[in-house]
C-alpha cells in the first residue's frame, strides 16, 4: 500500500473560480429577492404609518426620481439585448444606465420618506441583487463581443462620464432612440410604478386615518 495515497481517493480542494462565485451569488440573490421586496414594502408602509411624509421632501425627491425614470426610458430605447454591444446614447456615458436609473429612483423615494432605514434596505438590496447581475452580464458580454474590453476601458460602470466615449477599434453601431424598443422592453411600467408610489405617499395616510388612529 502506498503510504502517501489519499485514503479517501479525493483531490485536494481547489480555490473556486471567480465566475463560480458569481453564479453562487446569483443563486442566493434569486432566493432573497422576493423576501427583500416584501421587507422593503413592509418598511415603506411602516414609515408611512409612523409619520406623514413632508411635502417638501416629496417635492425634492422628484429631482432624483424624474431623472431616473428618464434615464431608464432613454436607455431602453437603445439596448438590443444579446444582439449587439450597445455603445450609443446613454451607453456612451455609462455601461449600466438602466441600473443607474433604478438607483436614482430608489434614492428619490428614500428622500421622499426621509427614512435612513428605507435607504439602508434599498442600498443592501442593490448590493445583494444588482452586483451579481452586473458581474454576470459583463461576463456574458465579454465572451460574446470582442470590443467589450475596449468599451469598459472608456466607459465607467455606474458613475457616468460627462462626454460620450468613442470606440476607435470597433465600428460603432448607428442608432438612435427607438420607441418600439421602449415599448418592447415595457419600460413604461417603471413610470406607472412611480406614479402609484407617489399616490400612496400623498393619499394612503388620509385614507387609513378614516379607519384607524395614526401617529402624528
Amino acid at each position: 500500500m502506498n503510504p502517501t495515497a489519499n485514503p479517501c481517493n479525493t483531490e485536494p480542494a481547489q480555490p473556486e473560480p471567480f465566475h463560480d462565485w458569481i453564479a453562487r451569488w446569483q443563486r442566493i440573490a434569486r432566493r432573497i429577492r422576493v423576501p427583500l421586496g416584501f421587507l422593503t414594502a413592509a418598511l415603506y408602509l411602516f414609515e408611512l404609518w409612523r409619520r406623514a411624509p413632508r411635502l417638501d421632501a416629496v417635492a425634492w425627491s422628484l429631482a432624483l426620481v424624474l431623472p431616473g425614470l428618464w434615464l431608464r426610458a432613454y436607455a431602453s430605447g437603445f439596448v438590443k439585448k444579446n444582439r449587439e454591444l450597445t455603445v450609443t446614447g446613454p451607453y456612451a456615458h455609462v455601461r449600466n444606465p438602466l441600473y443607474l436609473g433604478s438607483v436614482l429612483i430608489a434614492a428619490g423615494f428614500a428622500v421622499a420618506l426621509l427614512s435612513w432605514a428605507v435607504a439602508l434596505v434599498l442600498a443592501l438590496g442593490f448590493a445583494a441583487i444588482y452586483v451579481p447581475v452586473i458581474a454576470s452580464e459583463e461576463r456574458f458580454l465579454r465572451a460574446t463581443f470582442t470590443g467589450f474590453d475596449d468599451y469598459c476601458r472608456q466607459v465607467p460602470r455606474l458613475i457616468p462620464r460627462l462626454t460620450a466615449a468613442s470606440q476607435p477599434n470597433e465600428p460603432i453601431p448607428s442608432g438612435s432612440f427607438s420607441l418600439s424598443l421602449y415599448i418592447r422592453h415595457r419600460e413604461y411600467n417603471a413610470s406607472i410604478g412611480a406614479i402609484l408610489l407617489y399616490l400612496s405617499l400623498l393619499l394612503l395616510r388620509p385614507v387609513l386615518a378614516v379607519f384607524v388612529d395614526l401617529p402624528r
